[in-house]
């Protein structure tokens, strides 16, 4: 019994061969190579970051160590001209937000008076319009009950 060979399907150079089904669903589920070189892109690219975000932390904290004393002996200047900063770039950005402002309403102007119908012009009639209705009724009202009217609105 000892002479006995198992046969080729079941050892392939002395080492048993897996089960074929097993093979099977192994490559069925085995990563094709443009999945792999995503994953490698990824793993290399989150190992970079990570190592950048450790060398800021660890520098920002020894710029912190090392810079201290002289921020602190700094500090009064630097809360005078802190203030002054803020309060020249918010004027500028206000001043440079008011231009928009302005530049938008102009144009939007300009091109209501040449008949280009800007959006909003319609609610903008409207109101005129209404404004307008008003002014005739209240005319006609105290002309009507009062006797004596001054001419409110002078085209009605």
């Amino acid at each position: 019994m000892a002479d006995r060979q198992p046969s080729s399907a079941q050892t392939q150079g002395g080492a048993p061969i897996p089960n074929s089904t097993f093979l099977r669903k192994l490559q069925d589920h085995a990563p094709n190579s443009t999945q792999l070189i995503g994953f490698l892109t990824l793993l290399i690219s989150g190992s970079v970051l990570l190592i950048f975000t450790g060398l800021t932390v660890t520098v920002t904290a020894l710029g912190f160590i090392f810079f201290a004393p002289l921020i602190l002996i700094s500090s009064p200047i630097w809360l005078p001209i802190g203030t002054v900063l803020f309060f020249c770039i918010a004027g500028f950005l206000s001043l440079c937000g008011f231009g928009v402002a302005v530049v938008a309403a102009l144009s939007w102007m300009y091109r209501y008076f040449r008949g280009l119908n800007p959006p909003g012009s319609d609610r903008f009639d409207y109101a005129r319009s209404r404004i307008y209705d008003t002014a005739s009724h209240v005319k006609d009202y105290a002309s009507q009950y009062g006797g004596y009217a001054k001419d409110a609105a002078p085209g009605a």
